[in-house]
This record gives structure tokens, sequence and C-alpha cells, in this order.
């Protein structure tokens, strides 16, 4: 009898610990923002996410207006780069697909000279009013395209703080017209800032965000000030998951190989020229330990990943990309473990 009991007992036990494993590693978005370039890509573009263990890519296709007041959005336009027309985006998504590698389809705008999208802001209703019909034609050219192709995730807007807050009727009713057009899984990218008073949350599958909380004012922060930077910004994160019932997805993330690279994440600004690869290293493997085990968190999209890997990135290179970094090591470890 005491042998039966033994076997049952290290039979528990063993099947315990097997679904504990199982816990401990739940499968996420290990996502890169993949950026248009000017050609086309193929199966030796895709090695290297392969390598890196990236399970999704974001498509970028780009609008453009001339100023943050202007209402019209020009796209799909023969002056553009291949990846950010309707054709490129085809081909990109295809040739993803194609690699076993999932995607979100990103439609972005570009205000000129590289102003905050969040600042765009009509003066008069007229212009409002033209700004919603364009912003509404450029949107659902791409759920088409991204129902065409069998995207997985599409992203109705990125960082329009001003646009959301000023018309969330409008933003309300481009969620139905998407739906009745593309019928996978959607998200909105906001700020980091942004987020806790989106208004349409209940509406989308994912709470996206642009994760570029700062962490530390110090040159080199170590990762366990990072880390303990983060507990503020994950109880918030947690707390509205669960007031809408939605996880939340890192629509990007990402820290420039530069000196304070914390102190500001989102900040691109040249001038800001002191190589740190520690620092990019620390800030991001700090954002793995807190918040991709989290039962609340979907995954994310690294800022950003070039096509032409062995020609870019590098120690000689400052801004976000991980491509040719230490810190590109940080990301295929984490990727293997939760893909």
């Amino acid at each position: 009898m005491k042998s039966v009991l033994h076997f049952l007992y290290f039979s528990l036990i063993c099947l315990l610990s097997s679904c504990s494993a199982m816990v401990e590693k739940p499968q996420k978005i290990n996502g890169v923002s993949f950026v248009a370039s000017r050609v086309a890509v193929d199966d030796t573009h895709m090695a290297p996410l392969l390598q890196l263990n990236a399970n999704y890519a974001a498509v970028m296709p780009f609008g453009f207006i001339r100023e943050l007041s202007h209402p019209e959005i020009n796209f799909n336009s023969e002056r553009q780069w291949f990846g950010e027309t309707d054709k490129g985006v085809r081909q990109y998504v295809e040739t993803l697909q194609k690699n076993h590698i999932k995607t979100m389809m990103k439609p972005q705008i570009w205000v000129r000279k590289g102003e905050f999208t969040g600042f765009i802001k009509m003066v008069h209703e007229e212009d409002w009013r033209l700004l919603e019909d364009t912003y509404r034609n450029f949107i659902l050219t791409y759920a088409k395209i991204a129902e065409d192709t069998n995207v997985d995730i599409f992203c109705i807007g990125t960082e329009l703080e001003n646009f959301v807050d000023a018309r969330p009727q409008f933003w309300k009713q481009l969620i139905k017209d998407i739906r009745e057009i593309y019928k996978g899984k959607l998200t909105y990218a906001a700020n980091w800032n942004e987020y806790d008073r989106t208004p349409f949350w209940s509406d989308l599958d994912f709470i996206g965000i642009d994760a570029y909380f700062p962490l530390s004012d110090k040159k080199t922060p170590t990762v366990a000030e990072c880390k303990a930077a983060w507990q503020p910004y994950k109880k918030q994160l947690k707390a509205i998951s669960e007031r809408h019932h939605k996880p939340i997805l890192f629509t990007e993330y990402g820290y420039r190989s530069v000196d304070y690279t914390a102190k500001a994440p989102w900040n691109f600004d040249r001038e800001m020229n002191e190589m740190n690869m520690e620092a990019q290293s620390n800030a991001m493997q700090a954002l793995y330990d807190e918040n991709w085990n989290e039962d609340w968190f979907a995954g994310g999209f690294i800022w950003k990943w070039f096509h032409d890997h062995n020609n870019v990135g590098g120690d000689q290179d400052t801004q976000f990309t991980p491509q040719n970094k230490p810190v590109e090591a940080i990301i295929s470890t984490t990727y293997k473990h939760y893909r």
C-alpha cells in the first residue's frame, strides 16, 4: 500500500511540476517594428528575424501631412518608398507569413520635419471634418489590405492624442467601420502618457501602448534601478487591463544605445550621441524581467528593425535599432523563452 501511495504522490508531483513549467513559459507576441524600405524583401531578410526568435512583425505604411494643422493625408504615392505603398505592404506581409512570422499592420502618419503626431490639431470645424474623411480613407484602405492578406492584428492609429481627445465619436464610429471590413484583432498605439484616458479600449482587443516610460536620470542605470522604476507603471498597467478585461500590448518599445537612454526613451535627438551599449542592454533587460511574464501582458514590438541586417546598427549606431549590438542577444534569449 505504501509503495502505491509513494507512486501516486510522485506522479502528482511530476504532474504539478510539468504544469508549473508550462505556466512559467506563456507564449507572447515577440515582435519587431519592420521598417519600410525602397525595395522588396525576400527570405534572406527574414533569416535574422528567425534568429532573433521573433514571431511577429509590424508592417508600417505611412501617410504624410504638411503640418500639424493641415487636414489632408497623402498616402500610397509613387513618390513613397516601396514598403510604404499598397503593393509593398502586401509583398512584405506575404514574405513574412511565408517565413512563419505573423503580422500587425500599423499605418502611421508622418508630419513634415518629424513633428510629434500627438500635437495634430485643427483650428476650424471644417478642417476637423476633412481630417476625419482623409484619415478614414487612409485607415480603411489598409484595413482592406489587412483583411485581404490575413494580417493578425490591425492598429487603428499611432500617438494621435489631440485627435482622439477632440473627436472621440469619430473614433468610435471608425472602429465600427473597420470591423465591417477587417475581421482580425484590433489595437491602437497610445503614447505612454496618453493610454490612461484613451476612450475606446472596450471596443478593441488589445490595449496598445508605445512604452517609452521614463525610468532613470542616470547615464548608465543598472538593471535593478530600472526594474524598481517599473513598479508604479506596472500597477497602472495591470489596473487598466483588469478594468477593461483586455491584455496590454507594447505596440512599440525600445531604447537607444546612448547615455541617459532611460531618462526620456522617446527622444531621437541626434545631439544625444554618446555611445552606451550597457545602458541600452540594462534598460531592455529590466523591461523584459518586469513585463514579459505577467499574465495581463500580451507582448510587444521592438522599435525598430531594418531589412538589411548586415549593414545597420553596430557599435557606431546610437539609434534605437538593436541590430548587431549586445542587446540583440538579450532580445533573442527572451523571445526564445516566450515563443
